[in-house]
């Protein structure tokens, strides 16, 4: 069977009719980046021959649990119970399909409405919507909200933001007139004294993430009084789970709740697809990016759920739209209403605590090996920067070799951390695992032995 629609005598057939050469229709592409001779492409293969190298292919990836993953930053790999596979992979609720009209199906209207409720109780905020793309795309559209909300352009972040925040909340800002500035300290955490000499009448928020991306916890408190005192709002960017143990960003005054809700029951895969959460104070609702979908009683009395607001949209609002975002990640906010649903409130909080004691507990271990160091003397969650003796790309190396990925490298991403790696401790990490952990760091930065003989060509130790 030919998955080609047209003969080369349609094709001519077609140009005649529209008055073009072939050439006409690819001008825009530059001549140097187009494809001189033909595309190599090899013979069809089989099933059977498809599938073994399809599989060969997938045996090159390295994944959980054939290795040990330290990696964060943003994308978590956290124990999900098998009941949220189970009933998450329903047919009811397993469809790509976004739902958007009044009328869709009462189950998954409510599966949104116990997520929204759910965050919203997580965040302590008043309105949770029914989920968007992702933690970037949920910071971004909150700029948005908070630009249109204060009539303001000025954007100030205080403490580090992932990178990948950063690039989209940059690129949506691009055509807004928006100015960005920074108030973040050596270690990643508010620079408090800059943040207060920034914010002034043209700041439409301040946006502080905490854990920020090197971990450290910041005050959202100070950072609203801050906001408030001159109009500005407060955006919180937040991980969920560590709001098991941490103020939510309602108690601490916070105008607008963003976060990456992966974590809640969704797999890290290869980073993504992701979930965003937003969530916001009762005023706003009608400037929420995406929809809500709210609880109320049919014609008879009896219970139902409707999509209830999605003022933001372009097929509501049309020209007049803040926002194109039209997607829910429906699936995922499913699944992370039954992840939620089943570890309860006293659920998140034992899995906060053992994730936070179990990375200070290897913190603690790594500070004591020869030549390492924890830069950065301020509280943290689940993730933390060390510093190793060498660079970090060598260090790195080593630990895959033993099957370990020992975090995400920072050297080449900020000045000054060529040996530094963010580390990130879930409740997978187990005592025996973060101790192999410790031995194969002092292993990989002992000058010694037959692992040091095996450093990768072009890879060596910093002075």
């Amino acid at each position: 069977m030919s998955y080609s629609p047209h003969t080369d005598d349609s094709r001519r057939e077609m140009l005649r009719t529209i008055g073009a050469q072939f050439e006409d229709l690819i001008a825009a592409i530059p001549p140097e980046i187009r494809q001189k001779t033909p595309a190599n492409i090899p013979a069809g293969l089989s099933e059977a021959e498809v599938q073994e190298l399809v599989e060969s292919l997938a045996r090159r990836n390295a994944v959980a649990p054939e290795v040990v993953s330290f990696l964060g930053g943003g994308v978590y790999d956290h124990h999900i119970p098998a009941a949220v596979d189970h009933v998450g992979s329903r047919s009811e609720f397993y469809t790509a399909y976004t739902p958007y009209q009044p009328e869709v199906a009462q189950g998954t209207l409510q599966a949104t409405y116990e997520f929204q409720s759910l965050i919203r109780r997580l965040t302590a905020m008043d309105v949770a919507q029914a989920s968007m793309y992702d933690g970037a795309s949920a910071v971004a559209e909150g700029a948005l909200l908070a630009m249109a909300q204060t009539g303001r352009r000025g954007i100030v972040l205080a403490g580090m933001l992932n990178p990948r925040y950063r690039t989209v909340l940059e690129t949506y800002l691009a055509a807004q007139d928006a100015k960005i500035q920074d108030a973040i300290a050596a270690d990643g955490c508010t620079d408090f004294p800059s943040l207060e000499r920034l914010v002034g009448e043209q700041t439409a928020a301040i946006i502080m993430p905490s854990p920020n991306y090197f971990g450290g916890i910041d005050d959202w408190r100070k950072a609203a009084d801050v906001a408030h005192a001159t109009g500005a709002l407060l955006m919180a960017v937040f991980h969920p789970i560590s709001l098991g143990l941490l103020t939510p960003p309602g108690d601490a005054d916070a105008d607008i709740a963003v976060g990456e809700g992966q974590c809640l029951g969704n797999p890290p895969s290869f980073g993504g697809p992701l979930l965003g959460l937003f969530a916001v104070r009762r005023e706003f609702i009608r400037r929420l990016p995406g929809r809500l979908v709210g609880r109320t009683v049919d014609a008879n009395g009896r219970m139902a759920f409707v999509t209830t607001l999605q003022t933001r949209e372009q097929h509501i609002r049309r020209d007049k739209a803040t926002s194109n975002i039209c997607t829910a990640q429906a699936l995922l906010a499913t699944r992370a209403a039954i992840y939620m649903s089943l570890l309860g409130r006293q659920g998140i909080t034992a899995l906060a605590q053992t994730c936070c004691e179990r990375a200070h507990y290897l913190a603690e271990q790594i500070a004591g090996l020869d030549g390492f160091r924890v830069p950065f003397g301020r509280a943290f969650f689940n993730e933390f920067v060390i510093e190793a003796p060498v660079s970090s790309r060598v260090v790195l190396a080593q630990l895959r070799r033993q099957g370990i990925l020992g975090g995400i490298d920072l050297a080449g991403r900020f000045p000054g951390f060529d040996r530094r790696i963010l580390v990130c401790v879930t409740e997978k990490h187990s005592r025996e695992k973060l101790d192999r952990y410790v031995r194969e760091l002092s292993a990989a930065t002992s000058g010694t032995g037959e692992r040091s003989k095996a450093v990768p060509q072009g890879l060596s130790p910093s002075p």
